[in-house]
Formats: structure tokens, sequence, C-alpha cells
């Protein structure tokens, strides 16, 4: 199968250019600026590019530039809805296939593309994609990992997270569960000094209080019943990397203690061990709980506070990047169908109007899981409201997805959406505008669990 990249700033239009180029038969790979068609072309096989002129970093000529610069003999056709023959002609001497006219005839287009990939066949044998691999690699992401997005709050975020990456800054992500707090980290940790070196991640919420200290620091055989071995912790498995402790609001107060040791004397001590072994490590921290609170309650040291929040990211809720939503549910479509050997194009034009109108409280986490579920019951080219059954019949968040804050007006709310779902937890959550993750840790710390 054929590849095509396009490139091109209007959402709406590369969506529909993609689903009639998959249902022809390619494989498509999408990118909105110059910079991000770039790291697809480093990152995947690529055999045709399909770019729009006026782009909002550069313009398709740059694209065609950097590709004669880096050897890459990739095949390129410019589109524009400008008149600017002076730039087709320029585009055409630098050695790009063709050019074309907006409105796009599809069947104008078609063709152009099949002549294109036939002259690259014919062609000189380096006339093909080509990937930088050993040495030459890139560091950044690759697109098939994740999609970042165009919204202005997703561009503000990764601005500041190329900013900070750089630097030995403690780094403190907070974000409502699913919104992506994870690959932040790992980005973070690429964009950094530290990128040859270890990336650690620890679920926080996951480990039993009693072995806490032990998955950070390690322990010796015999320390304690069970110790069956020696184990190495986190710390020092992470010496010279990066440590990315998910959900740090729910340490206990003491292994708090012991962490805010090893990070100012950079030092740690396995259990049962009297031998000190110095580390050296970046922590990124990541929480969808409010801290300040926390620290207020006497639940959280506030010593640590300041030492984890050097910097601080703020994740935003899909429901407020709307203009990134049809890309992340087209991404995750591509990666749906990878997963599954199936070929569906994309979303009719209804699915895309519920989707975008939908509040998402589980975030990209519960868009990865229903597009998923879609893609596998759906039976045609596109994916349509009947497979997004669970979108529509969704009740309205009573919380609009704002974090709980205060304690009396949690419960409160938690009995009434528990009482309203049938004290089904997965449908209060939704609700509340929370995960389910999140409504069991308040269940627990309330002492809830059988309120109803």
């Amino acid at each position: 199968m054929k590849s095509i990249l396009i490139v091109e700033d209007d959402i709406t239009y590369g969506i529909m250019l993609k689903t009639w180029l998959t249902k022809k038969g390619y494989q498509i790979y999408a990118a909105s600026n110059v910079a991000r068609a770039r790291k697809v072309i480093e990152t995947e096989a690529v055999d045709l590019i399909l770019s729009d002129l006026r782009l909002p970093d550069h313009d398709g000529i740059d694209i065609l530039r950097w590709l004669i610069k880096h050897e890459r003999m990739i095949p390129l056709i410019i589109m524009t809805g400008y008149a600017d023959i002076q730039s087709a002609v320029q585009a055409m001497k630098l050695g790009a296939s063709d050019y074309v006219p907006k409105p796009i005839n599809p069947d104008e287009l078609l063709k152009k593309i099949e002549d294109a990939l036939k002259k690259s066949e014919a062609g000189d044998p380096t006339f093909a994609p080509k990937r930088k691999t050993g040495a030459g690699q890139t560091s950044a992401v690759s697109p098939a990992d994740f999609l970042e997005g165009e919204s202005d709050s997703a561009k503000q975020l990764y601005n500041y997270v190329r900013l900070v990456a750089p630097t030995n800054m403690s780094v403190l992500i907070n974000g409502a569960s699913g919104t992506g707090k994870e690959y932040v980290a790992h980005r973070i940790h690429q964009l950094s000094k530290r990128v040859d070196k270890p990336f650690i991640a620890i679920d926080c919420g996951a480990i039993p209080k009693e072995l806490a200290a032990s998955e950070f620091f390690g322990h010796i055989k015999g320390a304690f019943t069970g110790a069956l071995n020696d184990k190495t912790g986190a710390f020092v498995e992470a010496n010279g990397g990066t440590i990315f402790l998910d959900e740090i609001g729910n340490l206990s107060y003491e292994i708090q203690i012991q962490l805010l040791r090893a990070l100012q004397e950079r030092k740690i001590r396995p259990i049962g061990s009297n031998k000190e072994i110095q580390v050296d490590v970046r922590l990124i921290s990541a929480t969808n709980e409010d801290l300040e609170q926390q620290i207020g309650k006497g639940t959280f040291r506030e010593d640590l506070y300041h030492r984890i929040n050097e910097f601080t990211l703020y994740m935003p809720l899909l429901k407020d990047r709307r203009e990134d939503i049809l890309l992340f549910a087209n991404f995750f479509l591509d990666k749906a169908n990878l997963e599954m050997g199936k070929h569906v194009a994309g979303f009719d034009a209804q699915a895309c109007k519920v989707m975008e109108a939908y509040h998402w409280p589980g975030n990209l986490r519960q868009m990865k899981n229903v597009i998923r579920r879609a893609t596998l019951l759906a039976t045609g080219d596109l994916i349509t409201t009947n497979e997004l059954a669970d979108l529509q019949s969704a009740p309205t968040p009573v919380a609009t997805g704002i974090a709980l804050r205060d304690e009396e007006t949690e419960k409160r709310r938690i009995v009434e959406a528990l009482r309203q779902t049938g004290n089904n937890k997965s449908r209060a959550a939704q609700l509340l505008g929370i995960d389910r993750k999140t409504l069991y840790n308040k269940l627990k710390l309330y002492d809830m669990n059988d309120v109803l």
C-alpha cells in the first residue's frame, strides 16, 4: 500500500482529503505545518507528499527545499487556493512533481498522484522514501505514537514543554486523568539532555503503602518478610535519567519524607542496607488532585510540594480543545485500523458533529476506547452515529468537568451521581466529570464505599 503525507492547515479540508484517499487504497499521514511534516518524513516511509502552498509556519516550497537538502527524493504535489503562478513556476523549477489549484478536481488529483508515483518507481533507485537509522535517528516521538494537537491550548502547552525540557528543573504536570500526562513526561525526557539515560515511570496510586519504599529505593535480601532477593529501586534504575511519579498525591506522608530526603541529598538507602547510593535523577510528577488543598489538610508536605514544583504544566481538558477533537479521532482510528486489521476510512458528517458536541469526561483515554470500539463495530467505510451510540445517550455532567475540591460539596455530588446511576460507578464518574479511578479514590478517602 502506497503512503501519502497530506500537509494542510485547514483541518476539515485535510480530513476530507484523507477520507477520500483512504477509500482509494492509500495509507495517509497528516500534518498541519512544515515542522510536523518534517517529523513524519523522518519517521515514516512516505511515498508522496501532497502539500498546501500556504502553511502557518512556512510554505510548501520550504518542504521541497528541505527534501532536497536532506536528499529525500519524495515526489511532492503542491496545492493552493491562491492564483499564484510565480509560486507554481518556482515549485516546479525546484522539482515539485506537479501543481493543482483549489478547489481540487478529484479525478485530476488522483491522476496526478498516480503519475507521480509511477515516475518515482520508474526512476533512479534512490528516488524512494528514506528513513534515518542508527546514530542519525531523530529523538522526536513518531507521529504514530501520539498527536500533540493544533488548538491554542495545545500549542501553548508544548511550547512550555520545549522550553523546560533542556533544563534540570523538576516539573509538576497538573491535569485530569486521561489528558496525556505521561506522554508529556516522556516528551520532556526525550527533549532533555538525559535522553540517552533511562525513563522510569511509577503509578503512585497503584503501589501498596507498605511496598512504596521498596519500589522507590529497593531492598536487600531478608530485609522484611517476602524479601527473597535483592531489589533495585526505581531511583537507581533511573540514575542519570528521569523518574516520573504519576498521581504523586497518593503517596503516604512517611514516603513523602523519604522522597524529599532523596531529592535533596541525591542519595538513597535500600531497605535493610546501611550503605547509601548516590543518585542523579530528574523528577517529573503528575497529579489530578489539588495538592495545595492537601497541604492545607496536612496530607501532603509543603516542602516536598515546592521541591517537585519548580515548573508547573497544566493539561487542557479534551472538551476545551474543540479544534483537536477530530484530529485525535482520526489519529485513534488509524491506530485501531492497524491493530485490528481493518480499513475504516473515517467518520460521516453526523458522527463528527456528535464527537465535537460531546463533553469527553474521560478525555483522550476515553476517546481512544470509544474509537476502538466504533472501529470494531463498523461495517462500512465510515463510522456512523450507530457505532457512537454511547456518546449520544450519555448524561450531561453535573460538574462540567471541573475538579472536585470542597469536601462536603464533593460528598453531596458523589451521593447524587451514584443515586442517579443506580450505583453504577462508571456512569457516576461521567456525571461528575472525573474518571473512574478518581471516583474510587474519593470513595476510599471519604469512607463512602457503602454509601448506597
